[in-house]
């Protein structure tokens, strides 16, 4: 059993994440705004507090020590500060995205971005997504060990509980019959599911990886292939048009892929794409 901070988890795939955590027997708190108290399957511990506030993390947490600490909403390098400054851990496991990759292609490594040699400026969160969170994982080696830091990088989750209803833009634009600016059609993407996000990273917590390493669905999909199969779902043609509404995963210019060969050696497996993407598109045609 590990005494584990967990900053967030209270949303979307974090929930599956506390979950899975609770049942292999571990301790947990969590720390929130507090905002959202979930039910999960088990007791955990709330510490409320604003992490990106200095005086707050040390109000609510400082000088105590944990065995593992799960950052899940580390979005600048002052964030990171403002928590490592006032709390101590064994090991970190920092929630980071695969937009840090400098180049978009097919089966990116990990190593193609390296924070250990990227220039460090102490930031708040600004607008530009990759910077922030490259700076976010950078910063994380000014109060860690190398060996006792991981990085979780995934490419956009999809899933039943999903607030950003980037899935659902298309099936409601499809069936209201309103127009779509999509820029990608023919392009090829991967995307992760809500429940393996949250499990694997609780399963880092018992299988700790130093370094980056990446999780999503081996296979990839074309933009084109989803409409299609809401198409055939609702009877109904999609209407393209550059004066649509943009479309939410516009802007890939090539296929975006990822390689798990990393959390493969260390015996996760991810759902097929097959296995849960077009079960979820039929789920979410009849709810929404």
């Amino acid at each position: 059993m590990k005494n584990i901070l967990v900053v967030g988890g209270t949303r979307y795939f974090g929930i599956h994440m506390v979950n899975t955590l609770l049942k292999n027997g571990h301790d947990i708190t969590i720390a929130t705004r507090g905002n959202s108290k979930p039910v999960f399957d088990d007791s955990v511990n709330y510490v409320v507090m604003d992490r990106m506030d200095f005086e707050s993390v040390k109000e609510a947490l400082g000088g105590q020590h944990f065995d593992l600490i799960i950052d899940k909403i580390a979005y600048s390098s002052n964030d990171v500060k403002a928590l490592l400054s006032n709390v101590s851990c064994d090991q970190y496991i920092q929630m980071s995205t695969c937009s840090v990759y400098p180049k978009e292609h097919a089966d990116i490594k990990e190593d193609e971005f390296k924070p250990e040699e990227y220039e460090l400026h102490w930031i708040d969160r600004i607008k530009d997504y990759q910077e922030t969170k490259r700076q976010a994982e950078r910063a994380v080696f000014e109060f860690m060990d190398p060996a006792n830091i991981s990085f979780v990088r995934y490419p956009i989750v999809m899933g039943e509980n999903d607030y950003t209803k980037r899935l659902d833009f298309y099936i409601e634009h499809i069936r209201d019959q309103k127009p779509m600016n999509i820029d990608d059609l023919d392009k090829k993407m991967a995307f992760i599911y809500e429940k393996d996000a949250g499990n694997f990273i609780a399963y880092l917590a018992d299988h700790f990886v130093q370094g980056a390493i990446n999780g999503c669905s081996k296979d990839v999909v074309k933009i084109s292939d989803i409409v299609g199969y809401i198409e055939k779902g609702l009877g109904k043609k999609s209407v393209i048009s550059q004066q649509g509404d943009d479309a939410p995963y516009n802007g890939i210019e090539d296929t975006l892929s990822f390689s798990t060969e990393k959390a493969e050696s260390i015996g996760y497996r991810f759902r097929e794409l097959n296995e849960w993407l077009y079960p979820l598109i039929d789920a979410r045609i009849k709810d929404i």
